[in-house]
């Protein structure tokens, strides 16, 4: 006996298959468009019990950079600034440099202001284990050992810089010389070449260069200059609109250097030639902080993410590295846990966690990867 289907089943039938077809059809556009499938974000969590109360009623002034090292332990560069509200009780400004071991407890402090740089900027820890630290509104850079005892290494004279009256020209461009083979102009960050020790610094408030010198301290090579905003938009390498922020280099042997208010990282090969531009998007570009503040790789051995401290708008941006494609972000703008005035230098440990110094906030924050 023949089946009788009503023709309105049959159409409804039809129509839905037809849909069914064009949306697998878009979704394979969709993809063939994007040749990659979605990236996931690693996501992270704030930890409010990072790090442990200080001792001896210490108060930290701005933090001007943080580090790790091979064992996990953080290493925080704090400035020499004591708060009014702080100075009529018991409290006391905490050491230059603060050493929590990976729980947040303080293990050990040093540093001596009055030969150290006169604002500690950052830090970071080489190969062999060295803490070097740079200073702005300061022409030096320094390597210590690895519990601060011994200075090993010197670059620049303190209080001498690379300008026109061999002042401090941080504010006045126009005087620096950008050329010194000696002398540093406000120096933002260090980054030590584990392959043969050369030391690549940014150069950085006053100047606006990457300089580069051998393992002794002796003149190698130098590239950057100011530049325009026009030069800018338009992807112009090699110029900076401002502040050389930090120099990181990546294990593929590239160096990736903070164009701070250009609001990109500039890729470079280590002898300056220009490769690309990662820009980094911001909802105030091109003004003081900058949005290119900070970077730092994730810990995976193929670097697959960058983390972006964000002071243009307070935050962590999240990017994949080989597509420079921004994928997340973390943090936001406030003074409670969670939350940044001014997220100024990031490191990263071998769990992936993220630890951010907040300049402005004068305080640390460990942010834990979570997935």
């Amino acid at each position: 006996m023949r089946s009788m289907i009503p023709a309105r089943l049959i159409a409804m039938i039809a129509l839905t298959t037809l849909a069914l077809l064009m949306c697998g059809s878009l979704h394979l556009k969709v993809s063939a468009q994007s040749g990659k499938p979605a990236i996931d974000a690693p996501k992270f969590e704030v930890d409010p019990f990072w790090p442990k109360p200080l001792p001896n009623h210490w108060v930290i002034g701005m933090v001007g950079g943080v580090c790790v090292d091979a064992k996990d332990h953080v290493f925080a560069v704090t400035r020499d600034e004591f708060l009014m509200h702080f100075e009529h009780n018991s409290a006391k400004l905490a050491p230059g440099v603060i050493e929590f071991d990976p729980e947040g407890k303080v293990v050990n402090s040093w540093g001596n202001r009055d030969s150290m740089p006169k604002e500690l900027h950052s830090c970071f820890v080489d190969n062999e284990g060295n803490i070097w630290i740079a200073g702005n509104h300061d022409g030096i850079v320094q390597k210590y050992t690895h519990d601060g005892n011994k200075m090993l290494l010197q670059i620049g004279t303190r209080g001498k810089f690379d300008s026109a009256d061999g002042t401090d020209s941080r504010k006045t461009e126009m005087l620096a010389m950008n050329s010194s083979h000696l002398l540093l102009n406000s120096p933002t960050d260090v980054a030590v070449d584990p392959t043969n020790g050369d030391v690549y610094i940014s150069d950085g408030y006053g100047n606006c260069r990457v300089v580069v010198f051998d393992r002794e301290g002796k003149y190698l090579r130098q590239w950057g200059r100011h530049g325009t905003l026009a030069e800018i938009e338009a992807g112009v390498g090699g110029v900076f609109l401002k502040a050389v922020h930090c120099v990181v280099i990546g294990h593929d042997g590239l160096v990736y250097v903070c164009d701070r208010e250009g609001d990109r990282i500039q890729v470079f090969d280590k002898m300056g030639n220009f490769k690309r531009n990662i820009a980094i998007q911001s909802r105030a570009p091109h003004v003081s902080p900058g949005a290119a503040g900070w970077m730092a790789f994730s810990a995976d051995p193929s670097q697959k993410f960058i983390f972006v401290g964000d002071s243009a708008d307070a935050e962590m941006q999240v990017l994949d590295r080989a597509t420079g494609q921004a994928l997340s972000s973390f943090g936001q703008t406030g003074t409670q846990t969670g939350e940044f005035e001014n997220p100024h230098t990031v490191a990263v440990d071998s769990k992936g966690d993220v630890i951010v110094g907040d300049t402005d906030g004068r305080r640390l924050q460990l942010w834990r990867l979570v997935k």
